[in-house]
């Protein structure tokens, strides 16, 4: 390599990190009109296996309202959390919550 194409190759691998440094620290900018979860929603409180599946509907019905999942999905989750709303209505809380959370896991909320 000649000095000048080295010199090129050089600054070009100098300024590579430099040009990471343009990223912002806040993450992701949504785009215009993206659908967001308003900022008034809160999950639902609770313990054990009820306040399990009251938070994993809480979040299901947002993310319909706001485009993230279609009825289809919803559909298939709502019917997913008959199990677990029937075990832990039997007192069966582990086996409820275990419900919850493979459900979860297929549907990616993991």
């Amino acid at each position: 390599m000649t000095n000048d194409i080295r010199r090129l190759w050089l600054t070009g691998l100098l300024a590579l990190p430099l040009a990471a440094c343009n990223q912002t620290a806040s993450g992701p900018v949504p785009a215009p009109g993206a659908s967001m979860t308003p900022s008034s929603f809160r999950a639902p409180e609770g313990t054990g296996c009820r306040g399990e599946i009251a938070r994993y509907r809480a979040v299901m019905s947002n993310d319909l309202a706001m485009g993230h999942v279609n009825q289809s999905v919803y559909n298939q989750v709502d019917r997913e959390l008959g199990p677990a709303e029937a075990a832990c209505a039997a007192g069966r809380d582990a086996e409820a919550q275990r419900l919850v959370h493979a459900a979860k896991a297929r549907h990616g909320y993991y």
